[in-house]
């Protein structure tokens, strides 16, 4: 009977434990509020592919955890042609072509070079500094691609509408935008928001000038979308 007793006990306990932990589960709040941004053209059709970054102007700005990262090369390209990630990620630049290709970036944040190779040969590229490093080959001119680095972190690249969300915590940001073809100046791709708790925000950037042609022609790139 003694056993009997304490196992109804327990079985009591355990009950008890789980509607607190219930409860307080359904009395926590939710991670954060909304922030939605929309990247439109000068003529109002979206602009598909841009980059979005939301750093916190408030307290202490804490970039996302790093990642690793691929970027391969496939048909004489980069695939993908456009990556963004966290400040002190690194990205492996595989070669899965048929051919040797030799990588390299002259953009500040990052300068480096990949001799020619084939397949798997070099470790991955740590990228320890935010900014936009642009890389070539120096074997196929036709080879472009961008890697964004961000200390941001909240961050992502726009939908086929233009538009960007994530849910942040209620507090004042700084949102900027980025786009290989933008020509605007820069103090008219940053805004300061305020992010409440309760109804979040919602912000348009219109581009005042025409996009840049295309940086290659002949061959489709992920930010040629419309």
């Amino acid at each position: 009977m003694w056993y009997a007793l304490r196992a109804v006990a327990r079985r009591e306990v355990h009950r008890a434990v789980l509607v607190l932990t219930v409860l307080a589960f359904a009395a926590s709040p939710s991670f954060g509020a909304p922030l939605s941004v929309t990247v439109l053209l000068p003529n109002g059709k979206p602009l598909a592919g841009a980059i979005v970054t939301a750093l916190p102007t408030s307290g202490p700005a804490h970039p996302a955890a790093p990642v690793s990262a691929i970027m391969d090369q496939v048909n004489k390209a980069f695939e993908p042609d456009l990556l963004v990630i966290p400040v002190n990620s690194t990205v492996s630049f595989p070669n899965s072509d048929t051919v040797n290709h030799e990588i390299y970036s002259f953009s500040p944040p990052k300068r480096f070079q990949l001799p020619l190779y084939r397949g798997k040969r070099y470790p991955p590229v740590r990228f320890d500094s935010p900014g936009v490093i642009t890389l070539g080959c120096n074997i196929h001119d036709e080879m472009l691609a961008y890697v964004v680095v961000t200390d941001a972190p909240f961050f992502g690249r726009a939908a086929p509408n233009g538009t960007w969300s994530a849910e942040v915590p209620a507090g004042s940001y700084r949102i900027n935008i980025w786009h290989p073809r933008i020509r605007d100046d820069d103090k008219d791709l940053q805004r300061k928001v305020t992010v409440a708790e309760t109804t979040g925000e919602t912000l348009q950037f219109r581009l005042k000038k025409l996009s840049r042609p295309a940086p290659l022609e002949g061959r489709p790139h992920s930010w040629d979308s419309y």
